[in-house]
């Protein structure tokens, strides 16, 4: 598969070059990161995160993040989906700039506009895999079952709908997990080394099922990983070191499918 290095300069829509001042949101990016900086604070020292990270995300784009770790990608993810703050600079998703939002907006816009997958599923173990899936829903006040039971036919577990997480294997249960990310039909799907505890196979059906997402619904996928055979589904692949952003390459052809199937010759 035919990787290049994107040698282009990116413009960057988040600020007025004239006066360095928020602008006008650009409707192509959905994402749009300006000179943001983070430092946790141990003991008496700051130690930095992330080091002037400027970065914008196409809407319809699956962005892969990629380093070692302490290399900031997870920060960096946090800050996205308004789960960590940042300690200077903008940060903007679907047009609203999430550092001035109080707790309560900044609720409301997860809720609505952004999906989170991780790594342990977070299933509440006492609710089946359809009322975990309505938990996002009731959040907002309009549950149902119809769309629920619609996701969890879309990621293949149509049987597993009454089924605890204890009863369901690891790809099930984060087939779930995705199926709950998309409840609200959020625009931005956001997830953290999603396929990190699930075996080879398993972990390409995943990503073959978030293109799919991605393909039909136009969903924006933004995920960590540290597995390079994953990272051949994003359009776009940006490796960090240092908290910052180290290299960043487009793939012009992602994986549509289980790329060692193509090899062997099961897809022609």
């Amino acid at each position: 598969m035919a990787f290049r290095k994107d040698r282009s300069k990116t413009t960057n829509p988040v600020t007025d070059p004239a006066n360095g001042n928020p602008a006008t949101s650009n409707a192509d990016y959905i994402v749009q990161i300006d000179d943001v900086h983070k430092s946790y604070v141990m003991g008496k020292e700051a130690v930095p995160a992330l080091r002037g990270i400027t970065l914008n995300v196409r809407r319809g784009e699956i962005l892969c993040l990629m380093g070692p770790s302490g290399s900031g990608k997870t920060t960096m993810l946090n800050i996205i989906g308004g789960l960590d703050s940042a300690s200077r600079g903008h940060v903007y998703v679907d047009a609203q700039n999430i550092i001035v939002l109080n707790e309560e907006k900044l609720a409301s816009l997860r809720l609505r506009k952004m999906g989170f997958v991780f790594q342990n599923f977070n299933l509440l173990s006492n609710f089946t895999a359809l009322e975990n899936v309505q938990v996002p829903m009731v959040l907002i006040g309009r549950r149902s079952t119809k769309r629920a039971q619609e996701l969890l036919r879309l990621v293949g577990l149509a049987d597993r709908m009454g089924h605890y997480p204890s009863e369901l294997s690891g790809g099930q249960q984060q087939r779930v997990a995705i199926a709950r990310a998309l409840a609200n039909d959020p625009p931005l799907l956001i997830g953290d080394e999603m396929t990190g505890d699930l075996d080879t196979a398993t972990s390409y059906e995943i990503m073959t099922l978030l293109v799919t997402l991605n393909k039909e619904h136009g969903t924006t996928i933004v995920f960590v990983t540290h597995d390079p055979r994953m990272s051949v589904f994003a359009h776009r692949v940006i490796h960090m070191n240092d908290g910052r952003l180290a290299d960043e390459v487009v793939n012009p052809a992602p994986a549509t499918h289980n790329p060692l199937m193509e090899t062997a010759g099961v897809i022609h």
